[in-house]
């Protein structure tokens, strides 16, 4: 579904539009402090009548200027509304403060990439994630991962977990449809994905393709794991010209792999791919399309993912649309067996047997 095809809004809601972005990022921190500071959540609990911003104060400890700034703030950011005396909770604030995905991707904007996007037009002139400089010198943000300070590693992880995770669910009868014993996960992070497959499957031995630092954290989590004796490692740097992945595979598992490499990267591994697999082997493939959503919202959410693989990731990749993402595919060798959309919260699989 294509929400992009025409500009809508009147000349007015234009100009409003406009006011809106250029406050984006100070609006981004006020409604981090509304929560942060329970000054949204004060005034949700008061409801119906709401709180003034003395009363607001008092709850939370902040001095009376300080919750009546951040609460006026709050009216332009839509979390509340006031009869003039009191603050009263929006629908919008009930989501900020109690939607599992809202808060996984305020945690991720505001940990891993609101520093760095600062850099964001450096990382487009030089195609370098010129912004990953706030947590060290790191050619990508993968090498950095084991390294990151704990609590940006966590948002991270929750915000690649909740996003895989929710597909999974509807992905494993389908990968499982032809009875797999050999998988190769590649890119396998912490081993979620491994630990599903060997719980569902008590025949499949599951190899995970991964550069060293994530494997460390793959071991550390699935080792004591039932099922864990069927899970290995497999290291390796995907990129380097002469890596190579272990072959005769029956099926091969990309989940939010892909997004991670520009095209000619994304060609040049699934070159290596369609020699790792069998003849009769799968090779699935779970991205996120932008093009492929239900909603507005989640396509321009991942729209905006983008820029944190631009600015912090590696400079050069992105959530593709399903037009660029299915012509690298065919172009490597591949075809198109099965395309299933809508799965989880928005993911598209592709079934992919080699041509």
């Amino acid at each position: 579904m294509n929400f992009f095809q025409q500009d809508t809004l009147t000349a007015v809601d234009a100009k409003e539009h406009a006011q809106f972005l250029a406050f984006a990022p100070i609006a981004f921190q006020a409604a981090r402090a509304l929560v942060n500071l329970g000054l949204l959540a004060a005034v949700e609990k008061a409801r119906p009548h709401g709180l003034s911003s003395a009363q607001a104060a008092a709850k939370t400890g902040l001095s009376n200027y300080g919750a009546r700034v951040l609460l006026e703030a709050g009216l332009g950011l839509g979390l509340l509304t006031t009869d003039g005396e009191n603050f009263r909770a929006t629908r919008a604030a009930w989501f900020l403060l109690h939607d599992e995905m809202t808060r996984v991707n305020f945690d991720f904007v505001n940990d891993v990439c609101y520093l760095g996007a600062f850099d964001l037009e450096e990382s487009v002139r030089e195609g370098k994630p010129v912004g990953l400089k706030v947590f060290g010198e790191w050619p990508s943000i993968y090498e950095a991962l084991a390294h990151l300070p704990p609590h940006v590693r966590a948002s991270w992880l929750k915000f690649d977990h909740f996003y895989s995770d929710a597909a999974f669910d509807s992905v494993l009868p389908i990968v499982f449809k032809n009875q797999p014993r050999r998988l190769l996960d590649i890119g396998g992070n912490t081993g979620r994905w491994a630990l599903r497959c060997v719980r569902h499957s008590s025949d499949v031995h599951v190899c995970i393709a991964d550069l060293p630092g994530q494997l460390r954290m793959a071991e550390a989590e699935t080792r004591a794991r039932p099922g864990g004796d069927r899970i290995s490692g497999f290291p390796i740097n995907i990129l380097a010209p002469d890596s190579t992945l272990p072959e005769n595979f029956d099926a091969i598992w990309m989940s939010q792999f892909l997004d991670c490499f520009s095209e000619e990267q994304i060609r040049a591994i699934l070159a290596k791919c369609r020699r790792a697999i069998d003849p009769a082997g799968r090779a699935f493939i779970l991205e996120p399309l932008w093009d492929r959503q239900k909603f507005r919202a989640a396509a321009s959410s991942l729209q905006f993912t983008s820029l944190y693989f631009t600015a912090l990731a590696n400079g050069n990749s992105q959530m593709y649309n399903s037009q660029l993402l299915l012509s690298l595919v065919l172009a490597s060798g591949f075809e198109i067996e099965e395309q299933h959309d809508q799965l989880g919260v928005g993911h598209t699989l592709l079934v992919c047997r080699p041509a």
